[in-house]
């Protein structure tokens, strides 16, 4: 993996996100990717090799397994991280491409009236995009995570993974026990992986009432603004 190049992604999603955006990302980095990459595929790495059932039958075993396991938690996981960051990586390129649109160059010299403002840590990308843009990207984040939690509880029937599991199908010649490798780290493994995407859906959901209450914001200050002009321009008529 190019770390270069995904230090350089995640800050220009960083860049553009808001400040529970960039809470979002560093759980969804730290707590799922960097797991996943360091820990979690080494925990299953061996799944399909140490699945072990006490019958000889040629083609029994692999049957049993992919029975019991038709989707990887690993490649399961991998899709929904390619899902859940799709969104914020969409904002990120229509951004980049507003900017390029604009005539604005990163490497200009003289800084932006929306650089100076990134420095004093505002949050200009309303002024990038539309706002329906990143909400409709948090609310895709949020559909994507639940729709792959009820994908795995659905295949795997819940989060606990068993050590023994009786396997009947062809061609196995009747009844066969199969035994499952470190069913325990795989269920720890699990548990952690759905609590931290749970973790990022609450961080959706209060991000999506943050753009909400910003946007009403917005409207009710435009909307007393529009009444003051009119007051003033009712008094100067008067006069």
């Amino acid at each position: 993996m190019n770390w270069d190049k995904l230090y350089t992604v995640l800050k220009r999603v960083r860049n553009n996100s808001t400040s529970l955006g960039k809470i979002w990302l560093s759980v969804l980095f730290i707590f799922r990717v960097a797991i996943l990459i360091l820990a979690a595929e080494k925990v299953w790495g061996d799944e399909q090799s140490d699945f072990t059932c006490n019958t000889q039958q040629p083609g029994c075993k692999n049957v049993c397994y992919d029975h019991f396991f038709p989707v990887s938690h690993i490649r399961l996981w991998c899709l929904q991280l390619i899902f859940v960051s799709t969104p914020a990586l969409l904002v990120t390129m229509h951004v980049i491409f507003k900017q390029r649109k604009d005539g604005k160059s990163e490497q200009s010299s003289e800084m932006s009236d929306l650089e100076k403002q990134k420095e004093k840590n505002t949050f200009p990308l309303f002024c990038l995009l539309p706002w329906w843009t990143y909400t409709w990207s948090t609310l895709f984040r949020l559909i994507f995570e639940g729709v792959f939690i009820y994908v795995l509880f659905l295949i795997y029937d819940g989060l606990y993974m068993p050590r023994l599991v009786k396997c009947e199908q062809w061609p196995c010649p009747n009844k066969v026990d199969c035994f499952i490798s470190r069913p325990t780290e795989k269920t720890v493994f699990t548990i952690f992986m759905v609590a931290s995407s749970a973790i990022c859906m609450m961080l959706n959901v209060a991000e999506l009432f943050y753009l909400i209450h910003k946007k009403l914001t917005k409207s009710s200050k435009n909307s007393e603004k529009r009444n003051d002009l009119c007051t003033d321009s009712t008094i100067q008529d008067s006069q």
